[in-house]
């Protein structure tokens, strides 16, 4: 017998209490359970008398893709239920709101925007690391925890990378959040993870100026122009905003997927980094294109059908990771450090879309030491800077795929993980310094950075020291 969710009722030891919101597609309701303290929901797909496939459909997809989801950017699932009796998804409740409240009050202060926005990033790149595509990111679908995580929800209409695509199988017409979606979700393709990227960037523009990028279109045919209209540049409407953040923008707003960014955490580094974005001749805009321009576009999208067949996610993220590299610049370390560009060339070969992240670890001194300039007077760290980039010197790497940052911790290894962590590194790459007793029994820089790191780390030795180590080993033995 089919069931209606209501306050009072009970099904699988969960009891209804207060509907918290009403949807299109669905109902949220508090529930209790005796062997679940913490606050918890459950969402119920709102079943009518008329045409409910794609709300079936769509409940079936997140049925099927949050179990498979873990971490703080996710609701953490408790428990579901079938059509059979009534469907439902209990949650853990997250006790922060959406942020639609805060794309009310946009504009907001420029260093909010890149805030809000580095963490709408985080969450997207970690559900992206696990196969899923969003595809209907808007502000309703970002909560926040007490912590400050971001936290997706609906996935009613994402898609898994190793599940059946249901809703492609069964509907043929484009679907997602009109002022959000990108131009490949009009033309029906939904297994480009750059899609998400594109909706992020229409976020952060409304963060940023208060409008959104194509106003609020009601059909298809209004979401169709967005294959040739560029938006307002955001500079045009309130001048404050950085250069720099505009070139982010309008990147992740591209039409074609291939000039946009390529992952999520390229668009984090991007954010983080603001003195390292390439400027191109969209951070430079200032009115949107003329006329002739658009009608040449317009003439040309008429005979796309599709831009291509993306690869899987995992080698969509694989294509383009970051690739942070730890370089000793001290003088004895001259030749570790000529095998360390080696191996990051050779990694190039593998990996032509990588960024190179190149980092120094610059000692800080116990507190009240000042070890600012060294004993010729030079500024350490920008002679580190100096350094840094001469060692780079030969990748052949547009500048913003070539990156440099002089690190200061008393810890190196720390300071190495740390920004590993901040930047989404996928591989961290360094050198050993050597083999000695001291360092075999308490340890590295280099033993700790592997023990630690959430990506893989590649260790680079030279030979002849590869030789001596295995000699120690062998003399312990």
């Amino acid at each position: 017998m089919q069931m209606r969710p209501h306050t009072g009722l009970e099904i699988d030891g969960f009891t209804l209490g207060e509907k918290l919101h009403t949807g299109g597609f669905a109902t949220i309701w508090e529930v209790t359970h005796p062997q679940h303290p913490a606050p918890l929901v459950m969402k119920v797909p709102t079943i009518l008398d008329g045409f409910d496939g794609p709300t079936i459909v769509g409940f079936e997809v997140e049925q099927m893709i949050m179990p498979r989801l873990t971490g703080p950017h996710v609701a953490r699932v408790l428990a579901q239920g079938d059509f059979a009796r009534m469907a439902y998804i209990v949650t853990e409740r997250i006790a922060g709101g959406s942020m639609w409240q805060a794309f009310k009050r946009a504009p907001l202060p420029i260093d909010a925007v890149i805030e809000m926005a580095a963490r709408m990033a985080q969450a997207v790149h970690d559900l992206h690391r696990q196969h899923v595509i969003h595809l209907d990111l808007k502000p309703d679908n970002f909560l926040q925890r007490p912590t400050g995580e971001m936290v997706l929800i609906d996935f009613g209409l994402s898609r898994h990378d190793h599940l059946p695509d249901l809703l492609a199988e069964e509907f043929t017409i484009p679907m997602g959040t009109f002022p959000y979606i990108a131009p490949e979700q009009y033309l029906r393709q939904r297994g480009d993870l750059r899609s998400d990227l594109y909706a992020l960037g229409a976020m952060i523009y409304q963060l940023a100026t208060g409008r959104m990028p194509f106003g609020e279109p009601e059909t298809l045919k209004q979401v169709r122009q967005r294959l040739w209209r560029d938006p307002v540049p955001p500079r045009a409407l309130r001048n404050e905003i950085p250069e720099w953040l505009q070139e982010i923008i309008l990147r992740a707003l591209e039409v074609d997927p291939g000039r946009r960014y390529q992952s999520a955490a390229q668009l984090i580094f991007d954010l983080t980094h603001p003195l390292q974005v390439r400027l191109t001749e969209r951070a430079h805009k200032m009115a949107q294109d003329g006329f002739w321009t658009v009608w040449k576009r317009k003439r040309a999208m008429k005979k796309v059908k599709s831009f291509g067949t993306p690869i899987s996610m995992a080698g969509q993220i694989d294509r383009a990771p970051i690739l942070l590299v730890a370089v000793d610049l001290s003088p004895e370390m001259e030749s570790l450090s000529h095998h360390l560009f080696l191996a990051v060339q050779r990694m190039l070969v593998i990996q032509p879309d990588a960024r190179v992240a190149c980092v120094n670890v610059l000692k800080t001194a116990r507190i009240g030491i000042d070890q600012s300039t060294d004993e010729a007077g030079n500024h350490l760290h920008v002679s580190r800077l100096v350094g840094l980039k001469a060692w780079a010197t030969g990748f052949d790497l547009p500048d913003d795929r070539l990156t440099y940052s002089i690190l200061e911790n008393s810890d190196p290894a720390s300071g190495i993980l740390d920004h590993a962590e901040a930047v989404e590194a996928d591989h961290i790459l360094m050198g050993a310094r050597g083999h000695s007793t001291t360092r075999r029994f308490l340890g590295s820089v280099s033993a700790r950075v592997v023990a630690e790191a959430h990506c893989s780390v590649t260790v680079i030795r030279l030979p002849e020291r590869r030789k001596a180590l295995a000699e120690v080993e062998e003399s312990a033995a």
